[in-house]
């Protein structure tokens, strides 16, 4: 995977969209679909059976956005604000604690 985003680096940006917009499609579509066969499954009403379709449509879409953010070359925002957050924690804890 670290070969893949490193290929896709050097490509222009057209690219990089048309592998998002891939990727996001085929994961929209391959968690609705388990989520409609989960929904038949488990649930008898149809309320709960669409629930369940949304729910994994959703996480197919988070899943999509979290993987295109690093094929465009950023990080995550909350891994960002994690990464820089531990390093100041500690700073602070080393000066806090008495000897």
């Amino acid at each position: 995977m670290a070969a893949e985003n490193q290929r896709l680096e050097m490509v222009d940006p057209n690219a990089k969209y048309d592998a998002c917009v891939d990727l996001t499609v085929r994961r929209f579509v391959y968690s609705s679909i388990a989520g409609g066969f989960g929904g038949l499954l488990l649930f008898k009403r149809p309320v709960t059976r669409w629930a369940s379709v949304a729910l994994a449509a959703g996480v197919g879409v988070g899943s999509a956005y979290t993987e295109c953010t690093y094929i465009m070359g950023g990080q995550s925002p909350r891994l960002a604000h994690l990464v820089s957050s531990d390093t100041h924690d500690e700073t602070e804890l080393t000066q806090k604690v008495p000897n």
